[in-house]
């Protein structure tokens, strides 16, 4: 039954795109899929280049809100499932889970529980100009989290500009600190962040407690948790596109530290966007060094369509490797 409902949703969407059922669920999704070819070197055999196809987080999902009986309050959902353009298959099956919830919102703001992107995840706003294909920051950046069991509140624009968001996660039994004892409290880890929008402006700082991730650069692989700090601002001049990130991260039970700098930009030329986008990981104790250096150009062919080339070399300088990725594709929402 759950299979023949699921496969519903699917039709759905693809025969009424953006459908919003009167008090009911808007259906939505996002299709991106590249052609790359990818050439990895160890700095000892370096491999031959190789051509994939690559589905680049495509999603599926319904969300909605309903007004309820009880003072102005308003029933929140979303259900948001990754899907494999490629070949059907993302880890074993047709569809993971993405950012699924449940929540109230009123005028005190919005409460809402489930597995979701974490505040300081989404404190990078749309910095990142190569996100979900080879260039994201995630390569060379930790706290790019989606996690279970988190609760989070946002309050409403205060001023219309600035917007609280504090979550909490229930570690559940599970030892997250790596001191050989589980956690069983309300709140074992923590993400909070202060958002500012405005106009052109963008500016964010957020700070996570006893995450569970790892450093990219700085990783003792003694300790299970991190806590971490953010801040990112982006301006939007005309056609210009200004981003730029910086970030501490440290181990909460040993050494690992490192400090993180994203800088990127865009220019738009009519139908055309070129974009560029930089970013650096250096290690305290290791003194590894992680590089990122991206280029590429997007053709709008409609409001919610368009066509991509891009290239991005990723680099470890202790480590001696090096990764180098050119790829064209195409992405539609709907």
């Amino acid at each position: 039954m759950k299979k023949n409902l699921l496969a519903i949703a699917v039709g759905a969407a693809v025969a009424m795109p953006g459908l919003a059922l009167a008090d009911g669920p808007t259906v939505y999704g996002k299709v991106n899929v590249s052609l790359e070819n990818a050439e990895f070197d160890d700095g000892v055999n370096p491999s031959d280049d190789a051509w994939e196809l690559n589905s680049n987080a495509s999603r599926l999902g319904v969300k909605g809100d309903f007004d309820l009986d009880v003072a102005g309050l308003k029933a929140i959902y979303q259900a948001e499932f990754e899907i494999s353009v490629d070949d059907g298959d993302k880890s074993g099956q047709t569809f993971t889970q993405r950012n699924i919830y449940g929540g109230l919102k009123g005028g005190f703001g919005t409460l809402k529980a489930g597995k979701f992107d974490t505040p300081t995840k989404k404190a990078q706003g749309k910095i990142d100009q190569f996100n979900d294909i080879g260039g994201d920051i995630k390569n060379v950046l930790s706290g790019e989290n989606r996690v279970s069991n988190i609760i989070q509140y946002s309050t409403p624009a205060l001023g219309d500009l600035v917007t609280l968001n504090a979550a909490f996660i229930p570690a559940e039994n599970n030892d997250i600190d790596g001191d050989g004892d589980p956690e069983t409290g309300l709140a074992d880890t923590i993400s909070v962040s202060l958002v500012a929008e405005k106009d052109m402006f963008y500016g964010a700082i957020s700070h996570d407690a006893d995450m569970t991730d790892e450093l990219i650069t700085d990783e003792t692989g003694t300790s299970p948790a991190i806590d971490i700090t953010r801040v990112a601002l982006g301006l939007k001049p005309g056609n210009f596109e200004i981003g730029a990130l910086f970030q501490t991260a440290e181990e909460t039970e040993a050494d690992g530290e490192e400090t993180s700098y994203i800088l990127s930009g865009a220019f738009k030329i009519d139908r055309v966007k070129l974009k560029a986008q930089y970013g650096m990981t250096e290690g305290d104790v290791s003194d590894e060094e992680a590089t990122q250096v991206s280029l590429g150009a997007d053709y709008k062919l409609a409001k919610a369509s368009k066509v991509y080339a891009y290239g991005t070399q990723l680099e470890f300088d202790l480590a001696d490797t090096e990764e180098t990725i050119f790829g064209i594709g195409m992405e539609h929402k709907f």
